[in-house]
């Protein structure tokens, strides 16, 4: 500034700093006078006070009063040694109001001339039903680069999914099931389901795509129908994806403003695939134990895995990509794994001889069924059938259309009642069923429009994909734990379906009740229905189409990379069952039936989707210019095919321009 400017403005700042500093001192002056007059206050009260409490302090009294039972009388506890007390938790079953109204009142007790009977709690009827079902449609259009095409493939892989899924039926031994919904349903069910597995396993035993056993007992772990020694681990098995990574290509690219050139790596990358499907159920049934279990009428045993592995992967390859790195053994693993295991509680366990045996017993009944059923289904469907149209434009280009995951799963740990006896008027029905099955479509699509040319490394990936099912039942109870009833626990069955609780002297000399000081002893006047189920079900669809074009807008880069990935599912099933059946001996009045059944298939479709035609010439069949007449046809001219679920001709919104 010259200065005469200077001197003004710094007059200007001289004149505003004066100011405030007046104003600052007229708002200080009038605070410190106000401060000045204010009043003196008084000085605080001082007053003395005394209190006095005229209540004493007495012990609390909760107004309970204990009477000592007789010297001789031995409380039995009805709880095991961990005295877990789980809540009651009504079932929502039309048997379990017949058991709630003939419950006996807790803790009576009745004097009888020779000893004390008391009554103990019964376990109640248990009845879990869970359904988790998850589905995704994962159908995308994608177009990239300055190609000016659209991709409208005339494919509809409805009727061959549905194929598969018909091979998948044939294979089943068993239709759809429904939940029973009583305890008469519960029995039927497992007596239908033995019936048919057998038939299954009669009827298929020539059958190369099924493996089938049926014993008494099975014992080890198979694996696809064979049995092996070790078991094998899902993670050495997983898709990997990511694969190994090369060096991408690079185009040049000179500035406009004279600054020199810039190194762009161009590549695409693609992953049409990597979904992932798991379903998950841990099973523990330790609702009521007993090492005694004496029935009146039959006991049926059934123990059945299921497992069905169905899968299409018949790709179509263009020869325009039929130098890039693909690997020929790259195939799809289908594993169906499943172990059967027992553990006998008294096989390593040696009891010292006693002469005390018990002199008092505890009796509680259930007049009717006794329901325990875990009822377990998971459902995962997924389409993923993708369309891409793809150019370099001298950039890194990467899409995702796959790569979707879905997870259901269930950890379920049911603990009850422990008791020394268990009395059935009626039937044993034990059933543990687990049914798994997946079902894989990945006919993919890979070929290029006229013209195409590439002179970078280029990457192919089309298969790759796993199906697991993995299954495993184990049972606490040992195989030879059946014998015949004795005559003094039919006697015993006698009077308590009569209303007497007493029991023969001769079952107060079994082995299994030495050194005990009394029984705890369960009646049930019917049935008991132990059905433990779980079915898993997978359903992917993988079918994409890719269009490889060169770029139509400005400079072609023949040298980009190219990384195509269209396979690379998993589909897992994994499940597990943990039974108690018994720690000791089962006497049968009746009839012993005991099955084991394992049935393994796969399904392994052939048939070409496509017809055996070039996948070239099917990708230009199916492709077409966004030029100005196709955007604004005429009237009369021919209308344009419909595109795969009818997306915006520009779905990267403008990015085709």
């Amino acid at each position: 500034m010259d200065k005469t400017t200077e001197a003004i403005a710094h007059f200007i700042g001289l004149f505003a700093t004066t100011l405030e500093e007046a104003r600052l001192r007229k708002d200080y002056n009038e605070f410190q006078a106000t401060r000045d007059s204010a009043p003196e206050q008084p000085g605080l009260i001082n007053i003395d006070a005394s209190t006095k409490a005229p209540y004493d302090f007495v012990e609390m009294d909760p107004g309970l009063r204990y009477q000592p039972l007789p010297p001789d009388v031995i409380w039995l506890a009805p709880w095991i040694e961990t005295n877990f007390h789980p809540p009651h938790i009504p079932v929502s079953m039309p048997i379990s109001s017949q058991i709630i109204a003939n419950l006996p009142e807790p803790g009576v007790v009745h004097q009888a001339s020779s000893h004390v009977v008391f009554h103990i709690d019964p376990p109640s009827s248990l009845a879990a039903l869970i359904n988790q079902e998850i589905s995704l449609s994962d159908n995308d259009y994608v177009g990239v680069g300055g190609h000016g095409l659209i991709f409208s493939p005339d494919m509809d892989y409805g009727a061959e999914m549905a194929a598969l899924l018909y091979g998948a039926a044939q294979l089943s031994p068993v239709g759809r099931l429904d939940a029973p919904g009583s305890g008469v349903e519960i029995g039927n069910f497992i007596l239908n389901s033995a019936s048919a597995l057998e038939t299954f396993v009669e009827e298929s035993h020539q059958d190369g795509d099924v493996s089938a056993l049926s014993q008494d007992r099975i014992e080890g772990t198979y694996v696809n129908g064979e049995l092996v020694s070790e078991l094998p681990n899902l993670k050495d098995y997983l898709p990997d994806p990511e694969g190994e990574e090369t060096d991408a290509g690079s185009t040049t690219v000179h500035s406009v403003h004279g600054l020199g050139t810039v190194e762009i790596a161009a590549s695409v990358t693609v992953e049409a695939g990597s979904n992932l499907l798991v379903n998950s159920a841990v099973l523990t049934n330790n609702w009521l134990v007993g090492p005694v279990i004496a029935t009146v009428g039959n006991h049926v045993e059934l123990n059945a895995i299921v497992q069905i592995n169905v899968w299409s992967d018949t790709d179509a390859i263009g020869t325009s990509v039929g130098g890039w790195a693909f690997d020929p053994g790259e195939t799809t693993e289908a594993f169906n794994i499943a172990m059967f295991s027992r553990i006998d509680p008294g096989a390593d366990t040696h009891a010292e001889a006693s002469d005390d045996f018990p002199q008092n017993w505890a009796v509680t009944r259930i007049d009717g069924d006794l329901i325990l059923m875990n009822w377990i289904e998971q459902f995962s469907f997924m389409m993923d059938n993708d369309v891409h149209v793809l150019s370099s434009s001298g950039v890194k280009s990467m899409v995702t259309t796959g790569d979707n995951t879905m997870l259901n799963n269930v950890n379920l740990t049911e603990l009850g009642l422990y008791f020394d006896l268990i009395i059935v008027g009626g039937n044993i029905y034990d059933c543990n069923f687990i049914y798994q099955m997946n079902v894989l479509l990945d006919d993919d699509l890979v070929g290029a429009v006229k013209g195409f040319q590439t002179d970078g490394d280029g990457t192919l990936s089309t298969s790759g994909n796993l199906l697991w099912n993995q299954a495993g039942i184990v049972n606490i109870g040992g195989a030879d734990r059946f014998e015949t009833m004795p005559d003094y626990y039919r006697e015993a069955a006698a009077n308590l379906k009569a209303g007497k609780n007493d029991l023969p002297s001769g079952v107060f000399g079994d082995d299994a009740f030495a050194g005990l000081g009394g029984l705890r002893v369960l009646y049930v006047s019917g049935d008991i229905l132990d059905l433990q189920y779980i079915k898993q079900t997978n359903i992917l669809g993988d079918a994409d189409q890719v269009a490889l074009a060169m770029n139509s807008i400005g400079e072609n880069f023949p040298d980009a990379q190219w990384n195509i990935s269209t396979g690379s599912n998993a589909l897992v099933n994994t499940a597990g069952i943990l039974d108690l059946d018994s720690t000791g001996k089962n006497y049968v009045g009746g009839d012993q039936y005991s099955d084991e059944i394992l049935i393994q298939a796969e399904l392994v479709s052939t048939d070409p989707h496509l017809g055996g035609q070039n996948p070239d010439v099917l990708v230009n069949e199916a492709v077409a210019f966004l030029d100005d007449d196709f955007a604004a046809p005429d009237d009369d001219a021919p209308s344009a095919p419909t595109v795969h679920d009818a997306p915006h001709v520009d779905v990267m919104q403008t990015m085709l321009a």
